[in-house]
């Protein structure tokens, strides 16, 4: 049944917790894989390179194929999440978002030229811009959500 534009009761009113917890739950889970992914292959590196001088790529050949799919699934549900949200914030809250937007953005393509970076510096600096900007965009999204 509907009651005005855009307003809707019974079934689909009743399932609007349902789906938000869903849609939160997707974003979290996506997160958790991306970022804490992140934080677990820096804890299982020194272990990787003493098994031997292939290992540490071959794990990230393994974490991408799981990371790419969370990368994917955090994105798609944050925009979800952006569609989702009531009218009217604030300017703040806008701006956060922005924020969050760019970080996400740069954590993307710093893992990208992480993976294809050739030099020890180099998987060094792009995996520090792809850890940081992954760290900011868990933060700010808890500002966002708060």
């Amino acid at each position: 049944m509907v009651t005005g534009p855009g307003r809707s009761t019974g079934l689909l009113a009743g399932l609007a917790p349902a789906v938000t917890a869903v849609r939160l739950s997707l974003h979290v889970l996506g997160a958790a894989v991306w970022v804490g992914g992140q934080i677990t292959m820096v804890g299982l590196l020194p272990a990787a390179r003493r098994a031997g001088p292939d290992a540490p790529r071959s794990l990230a050949r393994a974490f991408a194929r799981v990371q790419w799919p969370a990368y994917a699934l955090v994105v798609a549900t944050g925009v979800w999440n952006v569609v989702a949200a009531p009218g009217g914030q604030t300017g703040a809250w806008q701006a956060v978002l922005g924020a969050k937007i760019a970080v996400v953005l740069l954590a993307g393509l710093g893992a990208w030229l992480h993976q294809r970076a050739r030099s020890r510096a180099g998987l060094a600096v792009w995996g520090a811009v792809a850890a940081a900007a992954s760290i900011a965009a868990l933060v700010l999204g808890v500002l966002l959500a708060g």
